[in-house]
């Protein structure tokens, strides 16, 4: 039976959101009344429970994700002089971190299955600057925990963990953000746990690091007024916390619908000429695919886009440019050719539609709009 044209977004947060309008109405009511827009009752419930799924002790709410990678950089005395290792193929904020303290992010070259940090040159890179690890679990898979976990304790670094895009991910059972000293993560509102705006938190084992964070998010308070150093303010608000926790407990099933939504698309481009699907995770119940990224082969990416388009069908570019070769990051001295594999997946990779919500005959138009799209550019 042919298929009817439709329009297919790149995710769809209004049918989430009616799906659970009436918990969200309900938690939201309570901060509203009562007026606990910054920190307050919502955001320690949403940290108590957040920290219990991942499987820390500490959970620390902040305004976004980024501000967690640079508390939870700040906290552990990441400085100037210091280095840390990171990958070329992510999101900036990564990057922005390490900056903000006068450190040096230090670019290694990615896994060409995973798109991950390569464990193999990040051992290279290693100088006795060399402070942190920082990897990226992109588009919901983890990295090879063990290889960095071992390199850390080799050679006594930190290992902090960028989960921005893995809430619920594991490795060998565990949850993603549990494996380092600290894990990051953002809420931003397309995460596959969003706030209704932005948010963040970083979770740790760590107490002394816990209490830390607390204070610094609110201007490295210690008492009221009395200010124990360097503050910032980069505290959760009530209404995100409130969110957040209705959000969470609906983590697991949106992850799974994303995971059923993953394999139809395995299937159903399974073959297809001029496109690479993403390697198959060892296990499959620990990827969240956060995004599903293919790589074209030789088709022109942004006639592809606009072909999709036509067939009412959004796309994504996550990333197009490695991070060392951006403009901000021009004085590293970095040139093309540096990061091969970064480039070589930067230059064709494509994100397709995908969130929990997502109707098998969504996922079955948007491969039929693919395949003619690839056909029509050959």
């Amino acid at each position: 039976m042919a298929l009817a044209k439709m329009s297919v977004p790149f995710l769809d947060l209004k049918q989430q959101h009616r799906a659970i309008w009436p918990e969200i109405q309900a938690a939201l009511d309570p901060v509203l009344a009562q007026a606990q827009f910054i920190l307050g009752p919502a955001v320690e419930r949403f940290e108590a429970a957040f920290a219990a799924f991942i499987g820390t002790r500490f959970c620390v709410g902040l305004n976004n994700g980024t501000a967690a990678l640079h508390m939870a950089l700040h906290a552990c005395d990441i400085g100037p002089g210091d280095e840390v290792i990171t990958t070329p193929h992510t999101w900036v904020s990564t990057s922005w971190a390490v900056s903000y303290l006068g450190a040096k992010p230090v670019y290694v070259d990615i896994d060409p299955a995973t798109y991950n940090l390569n464990p193999a040159l990040v051992e290279r890179a290693v100088t006795p600057r060399t402070r942190a690890i920082l990897p990226v679990h992109l588009y919901g898979q983890a990295c090879d925990m063990d290889a960095l976990q071992a390199i850390a304790r080799k050679h006594g670094l930190l290992l902090i963990e960028d989960a921005a895009q893995a809430h619920g991910a594991r490795w060998r059972g565990r949850r993603l953000g549990s494996l380092g000293r600290i894990g990051c993560f953002s809420f931003y509102p397309g995460k596959n746990l969003g706030a209704f705006g932005e948010g963040g938190a970083v979770v740790t084992d760590d107490e002394p690091l816990a209490q830390r964070i607390r204070r610094l998010r609110d201007h490295a308070q210690q008492g009221r007024h009395q200010h124990v150093e360097l503050g910032y303010n980069t505290r959760m608000e009530g209404i995100q916390g409130a969110v957040l926790e209705v959000k969470l407990r609906h983590l697991d099933a949106w992850n799974d619908a994303r995971r059923r939504c993953a394999a139809r698309y395995r299937e159903l481009l399974s073959g297809v000429r001029g496109l690479t699907l993403p390697a198959p995770p060892a296990d499959p119940s620990a990827h969240v695919w956060h995004l599903f990224v293919v790589l074209l082969e030789g088709a022109g990416r942004d006639r592809v886009q606009r072909q999709l388009a036509e067939q009412g069908v959004a796309s994504g570019v996550h990333y197009p440019t490695p991070v060392p070769l951006q403009p901000a990051y021009a004085h590293l001295g970095h040139k093309p050719g540096d990061f091969p594999v970064a480039e070589d997946v930067m230059r064709r990779c494509l994100s397709l539609p995908m969130f929990a919500e997502m109707t098998e005959e969504q996922t079955a138009w948007t491969c039929k709009a693919l395949r003619e799209s690839l056909c029509a550019v050959e």
